[in-house]
């Protein structure tokens, strides 16, 4: 059961990395998860069975994710947008209450942090608005470094929660390169976007790493504030009682979980 629980949660990280405007570091945050899988791929061969264990299903989730129900979301989000944004509201909105409590268990709550909060909570709704400002461009003769780079910089998407890796790719202009090359499973472009996303992610973890060991307070609270920011991009216009029931549901079972 715990398999299945990991192997979901992965795919619906690895849907993040696709899916415009999502962060996939937001449902590590939902999921409870974020600190963890830190832990796990940097501290890897400290305690390789038990960090294995943890680890796999969620990468086969990931892989699952990029490859196959990105698509099933992507058609959700088209299909029926406000309830499913609705639903992603909720889980967000009900994993905050959570989050405050961790980082308050761990430090002294001081109002000096909401500073943090409120700047990432700032960058995030502005990398929001540049997205939605941003016209999807092709380069022409995109060569094998460039791609490297392109993934490398990706990372910062996957591994900061609530900075979307499209509005990445769209400024280096290979977003739509990129979305052809995994509906097609062309291993030319994915190679290397995947070696630039596995260094750069390696990097930016050790970092993030580093930051909340020595200031624990201050990124947790911009890691909220990141993800409360990107509750912006999926606000719908509400349209009926069901899509508020969806959201309040969601937001209710996450406060349960």
């Amino acid at each position: 059961m715990k398999f299945l629980s990991n192997c979901f949660k992965g795919i619906a990280i690895g849907s993040g990395a696709i899916l415009p405007g999502i962060s996939s570091g937001v449902f590590c945050v939902i999921f409870g998860i974020y600190e963890k899988l830190l832990d796990s791929i940097l501290n890897f061969f400290r305690d390789v069975r038990k960090n294995f264990k943890f680890l796999f299903p969620i990468m086969v989730g990931i892989g699952l994710g990029i490859i196959l129900f990105g698509n099933i979301l992507n058609y959700c989000l088209y299909q029926f947008p406000i309830q499913t944004k609705s639903i992603f509201i909720g889980l967000i909105l009900g994993s905050i209450p959570t989050l405050i409590k961790e980082v308050n268990g761990k430090e002294k709550w001081k109002p000096f942090n909401l500073i943090f909060f409120f700047v990432a909570l700032l960058l995030g709704i502005g990398c929001i608005f540049l997205e939605s400002s941003l016209q999807v461009q092709t380069l022409e003769n995109i060569n094998f470094l460039y791609l490297v780079l392109g993934g490398f910089v990706m990372s910062i998407g996957i591994v900061v929660p609530g900075v979307s890796s499209t509005i990445i790719l769209m400024l280096l202009g290979i977003y739509s390169v990129y979305l052809n090359a995994i509906s097609s499973l062309y291993f030319p472009i994915l190679l290397p976007i995947g070696i630039g996303v596995i260094s750069g992610g390696l990097c930016f973890m050790k970092l993030t790493k580093y930051l909340l060991e020595h200031f624990y307070a201050p990124t947790f609270y911009s890691i909220i504030g990141f993800t409360v920011g990107s509750i912006f991009v999926l606000l719908p216009s509400f349209s009926s009682n069901i899509d508020i029931i969806l959201g309040v549901l969601s937001c209710l079972l996450r406060l349960l979980y």
